[in-house]
């Protein structure tokens, strides 16, 4: 990431979308310093964290939750489902370790896996994709977190599930008054869930604001090429603008805007300035010379 700059307001979601390799997940694991940054500031609730060092850190992870994009990955093989959840509050001392199975029981029911008594058994090798991301998404709410990461957690899953894993994070995020932070490379999920959008690429914010805003008036010839990439259901079918060849190696950055190598409207400038973000309407900013 170079330069980015932002806030999220308690309750809201905020999306990152962009490619892989925008830098949506790094930013995400900088923040809940999973990754060290080498520059720069983050602040939780008026708390300069980025400087912290993790013993006083600590208390404050129960706060700040993930939900990592890969389910198989982030659950241990070798863990029931109820010995991960109960992990975690364990260690934070989150109940009485007598009352462990009992709020894994509460925490299970809440994410829509009955009979809880059934699943807090079983490893994960034995329940679905579906499955697996609920107990993730079980996992970080365990702790009555404030703040939760989600990393593209329904980009492994069928389009099925995707929607319903969707509601559940809805729904949790009014019953439990959550702020998200969430991370994903398809523009038509972050409408369902999004108040806010961020547009990275390359590790630059090159467009932002309210979703409704993004959605209705895109600026940024990345943000656009974004939207073309939504599937269209219509039987109707019209060309459609997607932008040519990667996204380049973030150790060979191109000069000026990282976007130029890939952008029809690239103008002389665009190669040798980068463009800084302009505010073209309240709220709504954009990184581009034809602005």
């Amino acid at each position: 990431m170079d330069g980015i700059s932002f806030s999220i307001d308690e309750g809201d979601t905020l999306c990152i979308v962009g490619e892989s390799g925008s830098g949506k997940t790094t930013t995400g694991r900088s923040i809940l310093k999973l990754v060290p940054i080498t520059d720069g500031e983050i602040h939780y609730n008026g708390i300069k964290i980025s400087s912290m060092e993790e013993k006083d850190f600590r208390p404050l992870r129960r706060e700040l939750q993930i939900i990592f994009q890969d389910p198989h990955a982030s659950l241990s093989p070798g863990m029931t489902v109820g010995k991960a959840i109960e992990y975690g509050m364990r260690i934070h001392r989150i109940v009485d370790r007598s009352k462990l199975k009992e709020k894994t029981i509460e925490v299970l029911e809440s994410v829509g896996l009955e009979p809880a008594e059934y699943y807090y058994n079983k490893y994960p090798a034995t329940l679905s994709g579906g499955q697996k991301q609920r107990v993730a998404i079980a996992r970080a709410i365990s702790l009555n977190p404030k703040f939760i990461v989600a990393d593209e957690p329904v980009a492994m899953l069928d389009m099925s599930v995707r929607s319903r894993i969707l509601k559940l994070m809805i729904d949790l995020k009014k019953e439990k008054n959550l702020t998200y932070l969430f991370i994903t490379h398809d523009l038509a999920t972050a409408k369902f869930i999004c108040n806010k959008i961020l547009i990275m690429y390359l590790g630059k914010i090159v467009e932002s604001g309210p979703s409704g805003e993004i959605f209705s008036n895109p600026k940024h010839p990345y943000t656009i090429a974004l939207m073309n990439a939504i599937p269209d259901m219509k039987l109707v079918k019209r060309e459609k603008e997607i932008p040519k060849g990667e996204i380049p190696n973030p150790l060979n950055i191109p000069n000026g805007c990282r976007f130029h190598t890939r952008c029809k409207f690239a103008m002389d400038i665009c190669s040798k300035e980068e463009p800084k973000l302009k505010e073209v309407s309240p709220g709504h900013m954009v990184a581009c010379f034809l602005y």
